[in-house]
C-alpha cells in the first residue's frame, strides 16, 4: 500500500515522514526525485538547455534553478512545457523507487510530495495524508526557515493549492500545529490504521 503525504509549505511533511520512518516505514521524496531528473547527463536537462541556452545553467553545468524558476513563473506556457518534459520522467522514477521499497517487505510505504494533487501523483497512491497547519504558522515558519519577509512568505503560500481545497481531497489529516508529542501520537495512530488496512489490501 502506498500513502501519499502532502501539505503546504512549512507544514512539516519531512518531519512527519521521519516520524513514520522511526516506526519502520520507508519513504520516497518526490522533491529529491525531481532534482535527480535534471542532474547533468540526464535527458531532461539536455532538453531544458536546448530550449533556454546557457542562461539556465550554472558554471559547472548544473541547472540554475533560480533562473529557470523566473522564466516559468513569468510565462505559463513555459511552465507547461517544463512540466511536459519533467513530470513523466519524475513519475517513472518515483514508480521505480516505490517498487524497490515495496520489495523490501514493509507493510506500506510513503510518497512525500508537495504537489501530490497538482502533479497527478495522487493517482500513484492508495490513500492521501495531508499535513495541515494554520496559515499564520506556515507564514511564520516559512519566513524563519527560508529567510524571507512576511510578504514573500504570503506570496509563496498564495501560489499553492488553497488549504481548504487540499483538505477536501484528503483521506487522512494530521494537525501539525501542536508540539512534538501531539504529532507523534497522531503518527502512531495512523501507523496502526495503515498496518491494519495494508493487511487486507490486495497486492498491486
Amino acid at each position: 500500500m502506498i500513502i501519499g503525504v502532502t501539505g503546504g509549505i512549512a507544514s512539516g511533511k519531512s518531519t512527519v515522514a521521519r516520524a513514520f520512518a522511526a516506526l519502520g516505514i520507508p519513504w520516497v521524496d518526490a522533491d529529491e526525485v525531481a532534482r535527480e531528473v535534471v542532474e547533468p547527463g540526464e535527458p531532461a536537462l539536455a532538453e531544458i538547455a536546448a530550449r533556454h541556452g546557457r542562461r539556465v545553467l550554472l558554471a559547472d553545468g548544473r541547472l540554475d534553478r533560480r533562473a529557470l524558476r523566473e522564466i516559468v513563473f513569468a510565462d505559463p506556457a513555459e511552465r507547461r512545457w517544463l512540466e511536459s518534459v519533467t513530470h513523466p520522467r519524475i513519475r517513472e522514477r518515483l514508480l521505480a523507487h516505490l517498487e524497490r521499497l515495496q520489495a523490501r517487505g514493509a507493510p506500506y510505504v510513503l510518497l512525500v510530495s508537495p504537489l501530490l494533487f497538482e502533479s497527478g501523483q495522487h493517482r500513484l497512491v492508495d490513500r492521501s495524508l495531508v499535513i495541515d497547519v494554520p496559515e499564520a504558522l506556515q507564514i511564520a515558519r516559512t519566513a524563519s526557515r527560508d529567510e524571507v519577509d512576511e510578504a514573500q512568505a504570503r506570496a509563496i503560500l498564495a501560489a499553492q493549492m488553497p488549504r481548504a481545497e487540499r483538505l477536501a481531497l484528503a483521506d487522512d489529516v494530521i494537525d501539525n500545529g501542536g508540539d512534538e508529542q501531539a504529532l507523534a501520537a497522531q503518527v502512531a495512530e495512523l501507523d496502526r490504521r495503515y498496518r491494519h488496512l495494508a493487511g487486507s489490501h490486495p497486492p498491486r
